[in-house]
């Protein structure tokens, strides 16, 4: 089985993929991620069955933490993965913060280890740490995450961590289930020694597949068995045609300069990711996509997934199901705009997946 994730839009909500050149959209199409509509969007997720809701951290998002604790008490099964970024909060405030939503939330939190990939972000939070070093200190960070769970006091001395009588005091019953996402070597590695999950941006499956198999290699390695996920946005219709319509209006009227402009920033990022995503396009409007039902369009201009599945329906459960069989447990999906297309997806998707196999019952 495949758990199924949606995704809560903390940095606003519209129909489109980039803002337009005027720098403004049109009247009414934007969305304030206000509590209101954050809320809308967390019920239909909840209603509709999926396993969670990943919970973003950036520049222009409200903050995980505070939105996910609001929309726990107007939510009743949905879980919350909060992304998370070590060096920006100790490890054991981190602990604490998170057992404390475990209690409120009767045990919903999830955690997206987010190590950072845009050196220039990085530094606007006050982190001046390369790549490499930055996956270190993640490894550190979950080391002491673990070991303050068990509830006992403990010391502990690296290279960017020490701790002398570290000590959560009220440990909940259920450590949240860690995701660790990346492309790197560096990143691999963290994922083998301390995730519960490995997560890789979407790609066409035969590239995908390499991912996920060195990540299960390196944690077998060490003697740990690792789950896989992905992350996909998606475009699902009754018909294909009514689909990829959708899909060339996301990208008509950008301009080829933006284009150019966006992937001269996405080169110089410091995440593997966000290279692997822009050469599945190499910056053209033309072949996006690039394996049946898998379009790249998404990653002409904006960073982070670049990839969305695209198709009728049935398409869309077909290939899901292509990735279920690349050993793929956790998908993470989004969607312009999320409350309509959760329902889009969620009435048109999620019944196929079940009856496939592929999907759980929903609950009740």
């Amino acid at each position: 089985m495949v758990d199924l994730y949606w995704f809560l839009p903390l940095h606003g909500d519209g129909r489109e993929i980039a803002k337009p050149s005027g720098g403004q959209p049109a009247p009414g199409t934007r969305r304030e991620p206000g509590i209101d509509y954050l809320t809308q969007v967390a019920l239909a997720a909840d209603r509709l069955g999926f396993t969670g809701m990943l919970t973003p951290f950036g520049l222009f998002c409200e903050d995980p933490w505070v939105a996910a604790g609001a929309l726990a008490a107007r939510t009743r099964r949905i879980k919350f993965m909060i992304a998370l970024r070590p060096g920006l909060v100790a490890p054991l405030l981190a602990a604490q913060m998170a057992a404390t939503f475990q209690r409120v939330s009767d045990g919903r939190l999830q955690l997206n280890i987010v190590t950072g990939g845009d050196p220039d972000e990085q530094r606007r939070y006050g982190d001046p740490l390369g790549h490499d070093l930055r996956y270190a200190r993640t490894a550190e960070f979950l080391e002491v995450f673990d070991r303050a769970w068990t509830g006992e006091r403990f010391d502990f001395a690296g290279e960017q961590y020490q701790v002398e009588g570290a000590l959560l005091a009220r440990p909940h019953p259920v450590r949240p289930h860690v995701f660790v996402g990346g492309s790197s070597d560096a990143a691999r590695a963290v994922a083998a020694a301390h995730a519960d999950t490995y997560l890789a941006w979407g790609e066409p499956p035969p590239d995908l597949a390499g991912l996920l198999d060195r990540a299960r290699e390196a944690a077998a390695a060490r003697g740990r068995e690792l789950s896989c996920g992905t992350r996909f946005h998606v475009i699902s219709r009754d018909t294909a045609a009514e689909a990829w319509a959708v899909a060339r209006r996301l990208v008509e009227g950008i301009e080829p300069e933006r284009v150019r402009q966006a992937q001269r920033r996405f080169a110089r990022s410091e995440s593997e990711g966000q290279r692997r995503a822009a050469a599945l396009h190499g910056g053209g409007a033309a072949g996006l996509e690039v394996y049946p039902n898998v379009w790249a369009g998404y990653g002409l201009v904006r960073p982070g997934v670049g990839a969305a599945l695209v198709g009728s329906h049935e398409q869309v459960a077909e290939r899901i199901e292509e990735y279920r069989s690349l050993g793929v447990d956790h998908l993470i999906l989004s969607a312009q705009p999320h409350l309509e297309e959760a329902y889009s997806f969620g009435e048109g998707v999620l019944p196929l997946l079940r009856a496939r196999g592929v999907l759980g019952d929903p609950p009740r």
